[in-house]
């Protein structure tokens, strides 16, 4: 994982295509509209940065620490992340459909109306996060934990799950139950889930 940002070489001025930055630290920064796509960011750490409207598709972020970073209506579409954690973040309206995320922890974030559909995500764990919104329809979902998260009109539609273990969390999932053989839940949420999964499966539930 990135060093701290004093470890690191700052980084100054806009960001451009295809680049490859390693060992930056980017810091107190605000990039608008900018188009950065296909780049490779190497043992990085961001701290306070604003990304709003900038392109990112097809960028990678290895070995990456991110804090208090956020994503505003930005374009992450076939990002490849791996081992990268991001703390404290905000992303909302943020694509990154089609995206591979490996050994990525999001901790303490918010997403908001966040698209992973067609993604693939393994190893990723959501440590107390708040999900409005979040797409996952088509995704792969492999050990992928959502423990402490609150989860609002999700759509698991057409996923893939793979000992994804959703204890802990509040579930508010709107689409998608049908797609959740091999994840994990308590019984806590096993009662919560039960009338959504008989209306789902026509179940007319009556005393």
């Amino acid at each position: 994982m990135a060093g701290h940002l004093d470890e690191l070489t700052p980084h100054a001025g806009d960001l451009e295509p295809e680049e490859h930055y390693e060992g930056f630290g980017f810091a107190d920064a605000s990039f608008t509209d900018a188009d950065a796509g296909d780049c490779h960011f190497l043992d990085c750490a961001f701290s306070n940065v604003s990304f709003s409207g900038v392109g990112l598709r097809k960028s990678r972020f290895t070995d990456v620490a991110m804090r208090e970073v956020r994503f505003i209506s930005s374009d992450l579409a076939e990002s490849g992340w791996l081992d990268t954690a991001l703390t404290g973040c905000a992303l909302a309206g943020v694509q990154v459909f089609s995206a591979s995320l490996r050994r990525v922890t999001f901790r303490d974030c918010k997403l908001d109306s966040v698209n992973f559909r067609s993604g693939k995500l393994i190893d990723v764990q959501f440590e107390n996060c708040l999900l409005r919104d979040p797409e996952f329809g088509g995704a792969t979902l492999q050990r992928v934990s959502f423990a402490g998260c609150t989860l609002t009109r999700a759509d698991f539609s057409r996923v893939t799950c793979t000992k994804v273990d959703l204890r802990g969390a509040a579930l508010g999932i709107t689409a998608g139950y049908d797609s959740l053989r091999g994840a994990t839940i308590d019984s806590v949420q096993l009662v919560a889930l039960a009338p959504l999964l008989a209306h789902h499966l026509g179940i007319t539930v009556t005393d």
